[in-house]
């Protein structure tokens, strides 16, 4: 077990890389010193969404100058399948290309613009195949990645024909480009006894690690993966960058020459999955007091040409069908759909936004025909402590009546209402809108078996500190939580502690660094090895001072303390006596987390070590004449556990937000119906920019003294942020009804300024 933060050595702390990443000092795959020798490699992707290969014609392309070799599935030595879930995804296409930029042909040469100039001299030659984009007309056509999953709590046939209301509806959400800052990458060469290693740009070391030992034919202890940060991933390198990396290796490793590829922002955005865009069906039953007694939802994720990880996905989405309500009778399925669309992946929030945003959409549906302010049902069928999740689990230590009525009181909402209802009746050009979005997002891999993770510890005789882990460092600022874990632990100046790359040779089976879970699997492994060493040292202690077994041994600000008191023996002094009576200073954490559990043939069980709650209160105004909008202000409150690193969980917090606002506002992802990407570049897809973002966002950390199975209770805060973006949408949907109370809008996001125009004239 591990224990709360008390010495508060480290909780203030920077994060580690910040100097780093502004004077460019941090490295990157792209910042990799190549070997004597590199060659430079690029993937030749299909220009057809679904065909019948006839013919693949390199002869150009080979004749180029400068190109070294060409590659194609049949220089594959091992299995030519990259599938992590299901194995329905080949590394480079054979027979059949299934979506536009799926890699047939792997050119390699001297220089990265000749590999990319030699690509444009392949030609190939398809037969057509129908083309499916739509997830409804993948349904209907039988068109499955997976199986259908059903989560059902009571009898909802019952439940509806004792309801005062009923309502029915759609909802759509869309996809969205990952567009993290450092594109997808690797580099890799050949080393000693037939092996090779990959500096890749990947959340998930192990998975590269698998897919490449697979495709090469070699043991998984032949395939070194290592990387020491991502420039952004998002969930878009959790299985998205397996490809790259076993492309690089496969080319490293057949022709014996370091070999790296970078790709370009057009071909990324082209070749790699999204967010799961998602069409869905609710139905919702309430009583005369505005409680919601049932619901029943069918969803249609669009999973793209093969299943990555959109069975995983859909699973969360059902998860997450409730979002922070009770509701005593729940059917729904979730169905994942076969496209001709590149393969859908994971994105932060994995499945739960897209499950929110429908019993969002079926609440302001409800409370529009009602007439009725939709606050009033969210705030009538929040979850308490006790209730149960359609799922089974029980919540325990539920935060979200407090969340919701501190937002409530702390930012006095009744005056914001007022202040919105006085601006709309003296306005006519411009209307404001009000939302609150509550959130309770489940912290843990729904697959029961990924939540577990190591650590390898060593304590040098200088006395400084050397730590591997399997947590990847992309921006959320894990690295300087798990220096913070240590320092805490051993008693330490943080300078003390070096964090190594993460790398499959140190620390093996890693899970990905995914589902919020990173510092808690990584950190409560790291506290095990910590605390191991540390009880050795405090042996050393207790002999070297002449105390007995019962003298208790703490290690404060470097200095050994002696039931409370302080000793003369320093760390460094310490460190030096244990090196030489020869004990162990090295140590290895293994950690589980502990309760989970799932049935999936029962669809019920305890899949999260706890959950994160919170509410955000939004203003938005909109443009009457334009159909553009702002926001106000985004003023929250968010159950933050006892936070170990406040200006860290601040940022994810902000950075959370304002993506989620982006997903659901601006960032339209468009395929045509030839399944090419029409939004390809950053001039047609458009990110949220410092215009873009709310005026202000005010963040309240919530005050809990709950238990909770986080890392030192500091609960996590990668994915539960993003959730508030949602209450963006309502908020400016509200604003549009201020002025068109008619207003005849589908529920569909993003609510771009299009839509919002039409909406207001309709």
């Amino acid at each position: 077990m591990t224990k709360d933060i008390k010495q508060g050595i480290a909780k203030s702390m920077k994060n580690i890389d910040s100097a780093n990443h502004v004077t460019g000092k941090s490295i990157y795959v792209d910042d990799i010193p190549v070997r004597v020798g590199t060659l430079y490699a690029c993937a030749y992707g299909s220009p057809m969404a679904h065909g019948k290969i006839k013919n693949v014609d390199t002869k150009a392309a080979a004749e180029h100058a400068g190109v070294y070799s060409i590659i194609t599935h049949k220089d594959i030595p091992g299995e030519n399948q990259i599938g992590g879930i299901i194995q329905d995804e080949p590394l480079l296409a054979e027979g059949e290309v299934h979506f536009q930029g799926q890699p047939i042909v792997l050119v390699i040469a001297e220089t990265e613009a000749i590999a990319h100039a030699a690509v444009k001299k392949i030609k190939v030659e398809i037969d057509p195949l129908p083309v499916i984009v739509d997830p409804r007309e993948a349904f209907a056509k039988g068109e499955l990645l997976s199986t259908p999953r059903t989560f059902s709590l009571g009898d909802t046939k019952k439940a509806f024909a004792k309801c005062a209301h009923v309502f029915e509806g759609q909802a759509e959400s869309g996809g969205q480009e990952h567009l993290y800052i450092e594109t997808q990458g690797a580099y890799a060469y050949p080393t000693e006894h037939g092996s090779v290693r990959i500096s890749s740009s990947t959340q998930g070391p192990t998975q590269v690690q698998r897919a490449t030992a697979k495709v090469l034919g070699l043991p998984m202890n032949k395939v070194e993966v290592d990387v020491t940060r991502l420039g952004g991933g998002f969930g878009g390198k959790e299985d998205q960058a397996t490809p790259w990396g076993a492309m690089a290796a496969l080319a490293a490793f057949v022709l014996q020459r370091p070999i790296k590829y970078v790709l370009h922002r057009m071909e990324d955005m082209k070749m790699t999955g999204k967010r799961n865009p998602y069409t869905s069906d609710y139905k919702i039953g309430l009583d005369k007091d505005l409680k919601i007694v049932a619901l029943e939802s069918t969803y249609y994720q669009n999973g793209g040409a093969a299943a990555d990880l959109s069975p995983a996905i859909l699973e969360r989405t059902l998860f997450h069908l409730n979002n922070s309500y009770f509701i005593p009778n729940v059917q729904a399925t979730a169905n994942s759909c076969r496209t001709n669309l590149p393969p859908n992946t994971a994105f932060r929030g994995f499945g739960g936004p897209q499950g929110m945003f429908v019993i969002e959409a079926a609440i302001a549906h409800a409370a529009k025909e009602l007439g009725v302010d939709a606050i009033d049902i969210q705030r009538k069928n929040l979850l308490a402590e006790g209730d149960e999740f359609p799922y089974g689990q029980i919540a325990e230590g539920c935060e979200a009546i407090n969340c919701w009525d501190e937002a409530v009181e702390r930012y006095d909402l009744e005056k914001i209402k007022k202040e919105v209802v006085a601006f709309n009746e003296k306005n006519t050009q411009f209307k404001k809108g009000l939302s609150l979005m509550p959130i309770c997002f489940g912290i843990s891999f729904t697959n029961t078996q990924m939540n577990n993770a190591r650590a390898l510890v060593h304590v040098y005789s200088d006395g400084s500190v050397g730590v591997s882990t399997g947590a990847i460092e992309m921006g959320q600022g894990v690295n300087t939580k798990m220096v913070q874990v240590a320092a805490e632990i051993f008693g330490l100046d943080p300078k003390r502690v070096k964090l190594e790359s993460t790398n499959t040779t140190r620390v093996a089976n890693t899970s990905p660094s995914a589902a919020s879970a990173t510092a808690d699997l990584n950190g409560k492994a790291l506290a095990i090895a910590c605390n191991d060493i540390l009880a050795r040292l405090k042996k050393v202690a207790q002999d070297n001072l002449g105390h007995d077994e019962k003298t208790a041994i703490e290690i404060k600000h470097e200095t050994v303390f002696a039931n409370n008191k302080k000793t003369k023996l320093t760390w460094h002094e310490l460190v030096q006596a244990a090196f030489m009576a020869r004990v162990n200073l090295s140590a290895k954490g293994h950690y589980a987390t502990p309760r989970i559990n799932f049935d999936k043939t029962k669809e019920k069980g305890h899949p999260f070590a706890y959950h994160v709650y919170g509410t955000a209160i939004t203003v938005a105004t909109v443009d009457c004449v334009r159909g553009t909008y702002e926001f106000d202000c985004v003023k929250l409150v968010h159950d933050f556990g006892a936070s170990m690193n406040r200006i860290i969980d601040l940022g994810q917090t902000e950075g959370g937000l304002v993506q989620g606002i982006g997903w659901m506002t601006m960032e339209e992802l468009m395929y045509n119906k030839e399944g090419r990407l029409l939004s390809n570049a950053l001039s047609t897809y458009k990110v949220p920019d410092i215009y873009a973002v709310p005026r202000e966002i005010d963040v309240h950390f919530l005050n809990t003294d709950n238990p909770n199975l986080a890392i030192f209770r500091s609960k996590a805060v990668g994915e539960p942020p993003l959730m508030y973006g949602i209450g963006a949408y309502f908020a400016i949907r509200n604003a549009v009804e201020s002025f068109n109370p008619k207003a005849k809008m589908a529920y569909s996001a993003p609510i771009t300024p299009e839509k919002v125009l039409m909406g207001l004239y309709s």
